[in-house]
This record gives structure tokens, sequence and C-alpha cells, in this order.
């Protein structure tokens, strides 16, 4: 189970770093992929954008890979049963562990005029979202591992308060180093909301890709054979390693380090390739974004894969907590 939050356009981050796991785990496992869009409203409350954003996020999934007949890919919102579980478990987490979070103390510097309660509960409504289907994987990255632990913090509370009813969820991914994928300015990495001149986004043009690539930071180039490459030419052949010929990667390394290599040809090489690699995505994506109709059955037959898996989960929470008085 894992979910991604609705702010703003997936980018070239979002795929390799969680929706390749994800289609690859559809042929293996059963699946629950969400559009978070609950989440998103703890530090996006302006609610204008939100629909066009949710099902464009829906849509890029689906272009990524993901089968709505093999997986259940559905709306958070459209399953109240996570606002129910995620009550019961709120009575588990503790204001000292919360306060501490990484994530509420940069968030509550980010956003010092709303620390709402939400911000603040964030991890229980993640960990509600995960054992709301009893799910033992959860696709994510080394950002998410103490909302991860907290989790499994909650299972172990609950299931000592009440009977063993949920399994502890852990981290995965297919044995392989995650991929971080480096922003296009060397800063960090691409993210939704900050650099979005130095991000890859699934939705962006040709022109755009490749406007983007040409004025990613380089240098004058190295002056030693072998010599060893800054963070920002590193980002440059990481990008090009995740969509480029192996011969054409093996033809700039060696170029660099024979202190040869032409920044102006490898960024346009660079930008050939995404632009081949990114356009099937967002021309899918708008096809399916157009179609209001599909869309709206996706959406449907996701929740109620979604809500049939709550609803059993729930009965057992319920029945276990002792809530059942008939």
């Amino acid at each position: 189970m894992s979910g991604i939050r609705p702010t703003g356009y997936l980018h070239l981050g979002n795929y390799f770093g969680a929706l390749r796991n994800y289609v690859r785990m559809q042929d293996e496992y059963d699946c629950y992929f969400m559009v978070a869009d609950l989440h998103s409203l703890t530090t996006h409350p302006d609610t204008k954008e939100l629909r066009n954003h949710v099902r464009h996020v829906m849509a890029e999934n689906i272009a990524c890979g993901l089968d709505p007949d093999r997986v259940a890919l559905y709306c958070q919102s459209h399953v109240p049963e996570t606002a129910e579980l995620y009550l019961f478990l709120n009575m588990m987490a503790y204001m000292g562990e919360l306060e501490k979070t990484t994530t509420f103390k940069e968030k509550a510097r980010q956003q010092p005029e709303n620390i709402n309660a939400g911000l603040l509960t964030y991890p229980v409504l993640q960990a509600a979202d995960i054992v709301l289907h009893r799910a033992t994987l959860v696709p994510v990255g080394k950002d998410q591992e103490q909302h991860l632990e907290m989790a499994r913090n909650f299972v172990k509370r609950f299931n000592h308060r009440y009977g063993e009813v949920f399994p502890e969820p852990r981290a995965f991914n297919y044995g392989e180093e995650l991929v971080k994928v480096p922003s296009l300015d060397g800063a960090g990495k691409m993210s939704k909301s900050e650099n979005q001149f130095a991000t890859l986004y699934l939705t962006d043009d040709d022109d755009t890709i490749r406007s983007k690539i040409k004025k990613a930071k380089t240098d004058s180039g190295p002056t030693e054979p072998s010599q060893p490459k800054p963070d920002y030419i590193s980002g440059l052949f990481g990008l090009m390693k995740l969509v480029s010929a192996e011969d054409t990667i093996r033809k700039f390394e060696e170029d660099y380090d024979r202190c040869v290599i032409r920044y102006g040809d490898m960024k346009k090489q660079l930008g050939e390739d995404m632009v081949r690699f990114i356009a099937p995505i967002r021309e899918k994506t708008e096809a399916i974004t157009h179609d209001e109709k599909y869309l709206k059955e996706v959406m449907e037959k996701g929740a109620s894969k979604a809500r049939s898996s709550a609803q059993g989960t729930m009965r057992l929470v319920k029945e276990a907590i002792g809530l059942n008085y008939f």
C-alpha cells in the first residue's frame, strides 16, 4: 500500500522513486494505491485546484503503467473508514512523539500561520491508510522511514491493548537502492513544490524539457583525468543513466575521464532522450484526463475495492476494541 499527494503534477523523481515500483508490484501482490487528497489539506487548505490535481495524478498513475483492473487505485476521501480508523489510532498517539517528527517540525517552520492538528497527526492518518488494508509492504523512500516506524508503534500498541489485529508494515523495494532523482540545479532532489525550473515534470512539453536541461548547472569541465565529479555534474550523469542508452552514457563518461567532455553536447543528447521518455507518458495522461467517463469509472472501481478491504478490517477492529454492542 502506498499513496501520492495531489499537491502538484508528478515529476521524474515520483516515477523512478515510486511509480516504477508500483507497476512492478502489481504483477506480484494485492496492491492498494491511493491519491492522498485528505493529506493534502494539511498544507494546501485552498481547494480550488484540488479536483483537477486529483484527476491529473490519477491519470498519471495509469499513464505510468498502473492497471486499475489489477490494483485498487482510489481516492483517499472515497474511503470513509480511513477517518474512523484514524480516530481510533489517535487514541494511541502521544503529543510528545508527534511533535518530534521531522516532517512536522519542517512543515511548522514553513507554514507558522497554519500549524493545524491535522499536520501534527499526519503520521497517524498515514498509519491508518496503511493498516486499513492490513498491508505488510509499503514502497516508500528513506524520507518516510520515521513515519513507517511510528505506524509500527501504533500497530504494536493496538495489538497489545486489544489483541492481534494488524500485521507490522515494513518498507519495501526490490532489494535495490531506491533511486533519488537529482534536481537540475544540483541542490537536492526534484520536488513537486520547490525548484520547479530544476524539476522535470511528467507533463512538461518537449521544448520545456529541452530548455530546462539546457539551463542545468555545469562548469568548464574537468582539468585532470578521472577527476571526481561535482554533485551537479554527477546529477546530470545520473539522469542520463535513467533514460539514455548504455553506449551513450559510456561515451560521455569516457569523454569526462579524458577531459574532453562538451557539456553542451551532453545536455542536448540528454534533452532528446528525456523527451523520448516523457512524451508518451504526457500524451497518455492528457488523453485519460479528458476522458471524464473513464476516470469516473476508475475512481468508483478503486473505491469499491478499497472499501471492501477497509470494511473487513473495521469489523475486526471494532470487535477487538469491544464496540459491538448487539
